[in-house]
């Protein structure tokens, strides 16, 4: 029978990039991380031996735990997670069942170190449009959810850069920015090994839509009078990225499950 405290990894794929996704906390020894050093989108590591004193953060959260074969250390995490009152699940066959399976996992190399709440930070321009919302909605679903952004002056983005440990994206001469034809989002899909059908689906839809080049796909015109809809709608950046998720996540999901779908109307047929 299986497990009613276990997610298989079909469940937790379908879960992965979207706003409801339980909180993924990877529970793997270092030796077995030093081995393949790659997470589960949007994981946390965390040290199974101190679940006591970590546990309580994640309160009200759905939370699923993975370590290297889902054995013991997921299994016992995940019951201590419950003890608390927290509803968690242990990946079925854990970190090696996804890596087997071709599950999406994210490289670590590049990723920013995190500031002493265990979140990135990351500072660019103001008044953002596509690529400066796209890359926020990135980092915050499949890299680091509690990722902090800043919106400067352009010619603030580096010295804040400097003087908040922040690490600056989407404007020239950084190393998270355009390369060539393909925008800062494709940047960041690469760098962080993010490959797969709906992202490059997406990524192809925010460059087009980016740069100008809106006979790319026939996506990028509404994308963008979208995008540029949000941007005078809302004064407060903050404000306008918190919108700007919907988006990015309805237009992800038509990505991944519904590219086709089709909508007519009047119905085939006559009416009676």
């Amino acid at each position: 029978m299986p497990s009613t405290t276990a997610i298989t990894v079909p469940q937790l794929s379908r879960l992965i990039g979207l706003p409801g996704a339980p909180v993924i906390v990877d529970v793997r020894i270092d030796e077995d991380f030093d081995a393949d050093p790659r997470l589960l989108p949007a994981s946390c590591r965390r040290d199974f031996k101190t679940v006591s004193s970590w546990a309580a953060t994640f309160a009200g959260k759905p939370v699923a735990v993975v370590c290297q074969r889902g054995q013991k250390l997921s299994q016992g995490v995940t019951a201590w997670l419950r003890h608390e009152g927290i509803s968690a699940e242990s990946l079925e066959g854990g970190f090696e069942a996804w890596r087997d399976a071709g599950g999406l996992l994210a490289r670590t190399a590049k990723m920013p170190p995190r500031n002493e709440k265990g979140a990135t930070v990351w500072v660019t321009r103001s008044r953002p449009k596509v690529d400066r919302i796209a890359c926020p909605w990135l980092i915050r679903r499949f890299v680091d959810p509690d990722a902090v952004f800043l919106f400067v002056e352009p010619a603030e983005v580096l010295a804040v850069a400097d003087r908040f440990q922040a690490v600056p994206f989407d404007i020239d001469n950084v190393f998270w920015s355009h390369r060539g034809e393909r925008c800062t989002f494709d940047t960041m899909i690469e760098e962080f090994g993010l490959e797969s059908a709906a992202l490059d689906r997406l990524a192809a839809i925010v460059r087009a839509a980016d740069t100008a080049s809106l006979d790319l796909v026939p996506q990028a015109a509404g994308f963008l009078a979208a995008s540029l809809g949000l941007s005078r709608m809302y004064r407060d950046d903050l404000e306008q990225l918190e919108a700007g998720m919907l988006l990015y996540d309805a237009f992800f999901r038509w990505c991944r499950d519904a590219t086709e779908e089709t909508h007519n109307w009047p119905a085939a047929g006559k009416p009676s």
